[in-house]
């Protein structure tokens, strides 16, 4: 997206899968790999490739890349639901690993739990190729309204 395209997106809720992709370019979620795959606001979807890189000492996947594409659906879905009224924030991210991963590409779909006039809470499961949960977990956010 150019300057102009995001300076005239209001909210996350005007964005395609493949604009959110774009608009994170050079974010950290862009640096290991995450691609939107589905944007509303009652799921966000989206896919990573396993590669070295992001693999902790015992080479597999690194459980922050899961932290970190966990907080990301819940935000992103969190926000596009919230929509003009402000932004969200990430106030608590509990994951949990299951199944070590060595390659292949990963899944994450975030689905809402609760909606509240000021926090949110979103659970994300994320599994692989075999459609095996190999991580899942929640992130509560807080609803900041836009201040006139």
């Amino acid at each position: 997206m150019t300057q102009q395209e995001t300076a005239d997106v209001r909210s996350l809720a005007d964005l395609t899968p493949e604009q959110m992709t774009k608009l994170s370019e050079g974010s950290f979620s862009d640096l290991i790999g995450l691609k939107f795959t589905e944007l509303s606001p009652d799921r966000v979807r989206g896919e990573w490739t396993v590669r070295p890189q992001l693999y902790q000492p015992a080479g597999i996947q690194n459980g922050g890349v899961y932290c970190t594409v966990i907080e990301t659906l819940a935000s992103v879905g969190g926000g596009v639901w919230y929509g003009e009224r402000g932004t969200v924030v990430g106030v608590n991210n509990n994951t949990d690993f299951l199944r070590a991963v060595r390659e292949g590409t990963l899944y994450g779909e975030a689905t809402p739990v609760h909606r509240g006039r000021l926090q949110q809470l979103w659970v994300v499961v994320i599994t692989d190729d075999s459609g095996r949960t190999v991580a899942r977990g929640q992130v509560r956010l807080q609803n900041l309204p836009q201040q006139d």
